[in-house]
């Protein structure tokens, strides 16, 4: 089986400080080779630094999450250009919108979105994005921005939105939901959308899979995540593996240190 890459996995996360090199390890036994570790607020930064200081398959993002609005100031998106200069991360996320937590303020958001999406282009970085009942909102702001590319996570948007993210070259993240049989507009996007365009993903520890429901979702089980999205599509686990970890591999490059 070709080695799989988490797309995105918050390991930084306190759920896995008792156990976090253990949950890399199992990780790596069940096939994971990479993940990318996006960051939620610039307190987060230097510990998702250390955590990614692991293991070699460990791939840091740097950004600023909607849902941590009010840890955010806006002196951090200055920290975060600097962070991204010195620090060389493969991504800028995790960012975006979320207009189904209440008390989000919707204007503040944006100013945070649109400031990292501006340093995403500056930098020539993907960006990690959360768009919860914002899809439609983020697929304007990509196009109006231009010269992006990156990856919408937690795909639950409709196959509509999903073919105009395509048009825009952006990837779709799939991860422990497509594994509930209820989610069947999802599991049609997933089944007949281009490849080229799929990542899978785990968001541990958060969105277990069926199996795991109720559970510390883990990197380990993205196993069970491929194998839901190749019977969907009919295709062997083998083909989705060896196709979702080139996605990632191509999309997720870190500068090298002269950059």
């Amino acid at each position: 089986m070709t080695a799989l890459y988490d797309s995105h996995c918050h390991l930084d996360a306190p759920e896995f400080d008792p156990d976090r090199p253990a949950v890399v390890g199992r990780a790596r036994a069940a096939g994971v080779q990479w993940q990318l570790v996006p960051a939620v607020t610039r307190a987060s930064w230097p510990g998702l630094r250390a955590a990614c200081a692991l293991d070699p398959g460990l791939v840091p993002a740097y950004g600023l999450h909607p849902m941590f609005l009010d840890q955010h100031r806006d002196e951090d998106l200055d920290e975060l250009a600097t962070w991204l200069a010195e620090e060389r991360p493969a991504a800028v996320g995790e960012c975006g919108l979320d207009y189904f937590v209440e008390g989000l303020d919707p204007a503040r958001q944006r100013h945070f979105f649109q400031a990292q999406l501006d340093l995403a282009r500056t930098f020539d970085l993907p960006v990690v994005l959360h768009a919860r009942r914002a899809v439609d909102e983020v697929i304007t702001r990509l196009r109006r921005t231009g010269g992006l590319r990156g990856v919408v996570h937690s795909w639950s948007g409709s196959e509509e939105q999903a073919r105009q993210l395509f048009d825009l070259g952006f990837h779709l993240g799939i991860g422990g939901p497509v594994t509930f049989e209820r989610a069947q507009r999802l599991r049609r996007t997933v089944a007949g959308m281009p490849i080229e365009y799929l990542l899978l993903e785990t968001d541990a520890p958060d969105q277990p899979g069926a199996a795991h429901r109720g559970q510390r979702n883990e990197p380990a089980y993205l196993a069970e995540v491929l194998a839901t999205v190749a019977q969907l599509r009919g295709e062997s686990p083998e083909a989705v593996a060896a196709a979702t970890t080139a996605n990632a591999r191509r999309l997720f490059v870190r500068p090298p240190a002269s950059a």
